[in-house]
């Protein structure tokens, strides 16, 4: 009996939490429409500030799951650039930089050579174009281009080569970026 009531106890606690499961509000994403958006949740301890200057640097070494899909790194920048925009914060709070190098570096390819090394558009294009758009800083590291033996002319004009990616890394962490890898 005493099971039995603690059982009726936690659904009855629960209740309202379920209730309320199907009704959140669609994520937005006013910034970078194909990375993932945000739900705006009313009264949340933490919720983004027009008080703060966002600074963080993406450290994009992996490609993605699959040639159609964007890079992680910038799906993650991108879905942080909606937060910051479906919550009414302006994005000149945003200080993003991502870095690419390693499997990334597929995705900043221009269209042309995307599109001979798998077969489909870069769906990476409309996102770096969103992010520049917002302000943010992209790069990709030198060192790993020349060890590719990889063309700078096959990338797209968004991204600036860097001599080095962890140099890059090492000079905005300095600086007080949050270092966020994917």
């Amino acid at each position: 009996m005493f099971v039995r009531a603690c059982y009726l106890g936690v659904a009855l606690a629960l209740a309202p939490l379920c209730a309320h499961a199907g009704q959140w509000p669609d994520p937005a994403s006013p910034v970078v429409p194909e990375a993932d958006g945000y739900v705006v949740i009313p009264n949340v301890a933490k919720a983004p500030t027009k008080k703060i200057v966002y600074r963080a640097i993406w450290n994009a070494t992996q490609g993605a799951d699959a040639a159609n899909h964007i890079l992680p790194a910038l799906n993650m920048a991108g879905s942080e650039l909606n937060a910051l925009g479906a919550s009414g914060v302006p994005v000149s709070n945003a200080k993003f930089v991502v870095v690419f190098h390693g499997d990334a570096m597929d995705g900043i390819l221009d269209d042309a050579h995307y599109r001979a090394k798998f077969g489909v558009p870069n769906p990476n294009l409309s996102v770096l174009s969103a992010m520049k758009k917002a302000g943010v800083e992209l790069y990709v590291c030198g060192q790993n281009m020349a060890f590719a033996k990889m063309d700078p002319a096959t990338i797209s004009p968004l991204v600036t080569v860097a001599s080095d990616a962890l140099l890059v890394l090492m000079e905005y962490q300095n600086s007080g970026y949050a270092l966020m890898d994917f």
